[in-house]
């Protein structure tokens, strides 16, 4: 932005200045939560051990095991999940112009789940545990990942199209998604129908959203698609800015309006299918998160993009930090708080009539 004098006014430095605080201050408090999370569950390990030992300073090594192998993981996939979903939701409401739009609403999510069960029940890369704690085990990631993706895209193509309807609304845009949910989990069910008792018992229990089954190898590939994804957004954070105020406007801006939208679905569609692919569906975070930071620092996706990144890492994390001591000693599937908090978040948000 250029100014006749060359300075900005100090109302807007002000303006700038409280939105990068926030953002600021989100982070430091994500940071701390990291910490927490980590101390936190059946063995109680102090934050000053738990500080010293991710900087390489414990000379102890009593934690190590516990930090490194099953709750830092376990932690940083909360993170990644959190900001790909908020990430990949915040860009869908700007580019369908849909306040309610979300993996999880418009039947990404399902769609990528059974394209995941598809691939474990069909095409076998799941591999079948007798204990309870590890139903599952994804031994070929990137095809059950192919797979989930090409039918969140499949749901994508069919999202695309509605909203090139003529007076689609956000009414009609719900409804779609409520409906490919509902194919895509019945398509589920007959894929559950068809397997065995044992296959049965670990695709079910593999569909609970639960951040607690992916490892470094895991993690380090959804947090690069997440990475990647979110630079890319970012990037085309004026275009959707433009896009904020109307297609006609932001094609008179020179917005390719068609092809921000193709792309940013289908990277949105990605994110979403990595998530489900290796977690399971965890819902609402995509809602919940841009309309909380969008209460706070308003519509300019500079700063909301980020902003709702941060918001989904902070909330992911301490939904897990609370699943993993809520009802000690046994662990919910983070999914079901997510459910339980994203749930009043939708219906007030039909009840207030889709205002953004």
């Amino acid at each position: 932005m250029h100014f006749a004098d060359g300075q900005a006014p100090g109302d807007y430095l002000d303006y700038i200045h409280r939105k990068v605080l926030w953002l600021t201050g989100g982070l430091v408090i994500l940071l701390i939560l990291l910490v927490y999370s980590v101390s936190i569950g059946a063995v109680a390990i102090p934050l000053s051990d738990v500080f010293l030992t991710l900087i390489g300073q414990n000379v102890s090594h009593r934690w190590d095991a516990i930090i490194w192998n099953i709750r830092l993981p376990q932690a940083l996939t909360a993170v990644a999940a959190g900001c790909g979903l908020a990430v990949a939701g915040v860009a869908m409401q700007s580019i369908l112009r849909n306040p309610l739009g979300s993996p999880f609403t418009l039947g990404l999510s399902n769609a990528g789940a059974f394209g995941a069960a598809f691939s474990v029940i069909v095409l076998g890369t799941g591999t079948m545990q007798s204990r309870v704690a590890d139903a599952i085990t994804i031994n070929n990631p990137y095809i059950t990942t192919v797979m989930a993706f090409l039918f969140s895209l499949l749901a994508t193509a069919v999202i695309l199209l509605i909203s090139r309807v003529r007076g689609a609304s956000p009414e009609v845009m719900v409804l779609s998604g409520v409906a490919l949910s509902s194919l895509f989990t019945a398509g589920t069910m007959f894929l559950q129908y068809f397997s065995s008792d044992a296959q049965l018992a670990a695709v079910v229990f593999w569909t609970f959203g639960d951040v607690g089954r992916a490892n470094w190898p895991e993690l380090t590939f959804m947090s690069l698609i997440v990475a990647a994804a979110t630079v890319f957004f970012v990037a085309n954070r004026w275009n959707y800015n433009a896009i904020d105020a109307g297609d006609e406007t932001a094609k008179g801006l020179g917005v390719n309006v068609e092809r921000v939208r193709l792309v940013g679905m289908v990277a949105a569609a990605l994110v979403s299918a990595v998530i489900v692919a290796f977690l399971g569906v965890i819902g609402f975070v995509g809602l919940v998160c841009p309309h909380m930071v969008r209460r706070v620092i308003g519509d300019d996706q500079r700063y909301l993009i980020p902003g709702s990144c941060l918001m989904g890492g902070i909330l992911l994390l301490a939904s897990d930090t609370v699943a993993r001591v809520i009802v000690a000693p046994y662990v919910l599937p983070v999914a079901v708080l997510t459910a339980f908090m994203g749930a009043p978040v939708f219906i007030y948000l039909l009840l207030r009539g889709y205002r953004r």
